[in-house]
């Protein structure tokens, strides 16, 4: 139980208001690298102590539809509907994962025990290259410890000083931070917007060096898709090379949910595709399939790879099963679309601004910081579990609550929340959609 350590009344009314971006403004006005802690760690205690702070919050059971919490105040458990899980497809409590985890266990211990080019490759890892390869309709598949780590190992390897990355304004930090390192030359082009990149390409004429373009097959904080197939023969158009990133498009896009490439009709032609385990499948860790000579220059050149421990025997034995019930059990891609049509069509009836959501990611816009913490306090009072969304996590005014839908998701548990964000409108009164007004009031 996280226990607040000052007390209330040493702070005024204005902590109340301490957001994020007080914090990112005091630390550039501060010479002293740690300057800024102590006055952030007595605001996040402040937060605490008032009911703010719902982040970190302690799970006791495993993420479905409905969860056992720790409660922050009491340190109770209680159960809530969790409606703050990548998770997608519930597959990461599917029998067979953790029955293949469990195998694993038994078989072959709890660790790698070292980088895959040594003794850390084992043959859970060739077959879930192999299986991924397939779902993804590539020639070969590289496996990294984490999403974040694939983007930055992919991209940072890849670019130099003499090339150019051409990013989506809303990339993800991981693609921002693998351009970075990098060291090539970075430009963006406005969200999802054909127009916008094509300018830039026609701007960014290949030169001494190369140019990628990166998007998402699905942007985890608006829950919209990116037009890939414009994107691809834009791309091709002028001669640039294309990478997505399917973190949160397998397994929720394409008829089979094998991510952006089958939604579009494009497998087997995007340069890199790059997907994570840590959404619809389950799991922990990431990936990248491509041409065989691509990945395998990755594997000994991308430093996130071969410097890094190989993903454990268990998350491996996992992963293969994931993706095996993903194959071969359509119900759970079935059922999640369900729930998504449900959901986002009661949300529209009343109005509610949920930007341009197409999946399983639906934001809630509040506009305010501080209203925004209210609202999700109401919630988790109410048993309701979901993720507050401040800026600069998202852009100024659009504070959100980040709510995402599960193919285990009931149609009582969609009520019930429906329910209890009908309340908190009533309540607090934030943003409803300006479109749905107007079309209301003519």
């Amino acid at each position: 139980m996280n226990t607040p350590e000052i007390q209330i009344d040493q702070y005024d009314q204005e902590h109340i208001h301490k957001t994020l971006a007080d914090f990112i403004l005091q630390r550039r006005e501060q010479p002293d690298l740690f300057a800024w802690c102590k006055p952030f760690y007595e605001s996040v205690q402040y937060q605490h102590s008032i009911g703010h702070h719902k982040y970190r919050r302690v799970m006791l059971s495993a993420n479905g539809n409905r969860v056992i919490v720790e409660d922050q105040h009491t340190g109770k458990p209680r159960e809530m509907i969790m409606m703050g899980s990548n998770s997608y497809l519930g597959l990461n409590n599917h029998p067979k994962v953790k029955a293949a985890a469990l195998e694993a266990i038994e078989k072959y211990g709890v660790g790698a025990g070292s980088p895959p080019h040594f003794s850390g490759y084992y043959d859970l890892h060739r077959e879930l290259e192999k299986n991924l390869s397939i779902l993804k309709g590539a020639e070969d598949t590289i496996i990294y410890p984490s999403g974040y780590a694939t983007n930055v190992g992919i991209i940072s390897c890849f670019l130099g000083p003499k090339d150019t990355i051409i990013l989506d304004k809303l990339a993800h930090a991981s693609i921002i931070d693998g351009a970075l390192l990098s060291g090539a030359k970075i430009t963006t082009f406005r969200h999802n917007d054909m127009e916008s990149l094509e300018r830039v390409l026609i701007q960014t004429k290949k030169g001494q060096g190369d140019r990628l373009v990166v998007v998402e097959g699905v942007y985890s904080m608006d829950g919209d898709i990116a037009p890939l197939r414009d994107i691809y023969e834009l791309v091709k158009k002028h001669g640039a090379k294309l990478m997505v990133d399917e973190a949160h498009a397998t397994g929720v896009l394409g008829k089979t949910g094998k991510g952006s490439p089958e939604h579009f009709g494009l497998e087997g032609k995007i340069d890199l595709v790059m997907g994570t385990f840590s959404k619809s499948l389950g799991g922990l860790g990431g990936f990248v399939s491509a041409k065989k000579e691509v990945v395998c220059y990755l594997r000994y050149f991308s430093r996130a790879y071969f410097f890094a421990a190989s993903p454990t025997p268990v998350q491996v034995a996992a992963q293969n099963a994931a993706v095996q019930v993903l194959m071969t059990e359509p119900q759970w891609h079935q059922r999640l679309w369900e729930n998504i049509r449900y959901f986002h069509s009661e949300l529209r009836k009343r109005h509610f601004d949920i930007e341009r959501t197409q999946t399983a990611i639906t934001p809630i816009v509040i506009g305010d910081t501080i209203k925004m913490r209210e609202v999700t306090k109401f919630l988790d009072e109410k048993g309701i579990f979901v993720n507050p969304v401040p800026y600069p996590a998202v852009p100024r005014k659009k504070d959100r609550l980040r709510l995402s839908l599960s193919a285990l998701h009931t149609r009582e548990d969609l009520d019930t929340v429906l329910a209890a964000l009908d309340e908190a409108e009533e309540r607090f009164h934030f943003a409803k959609n300006p479109d749905e007004v107007e079309r209301k009031e003519h």
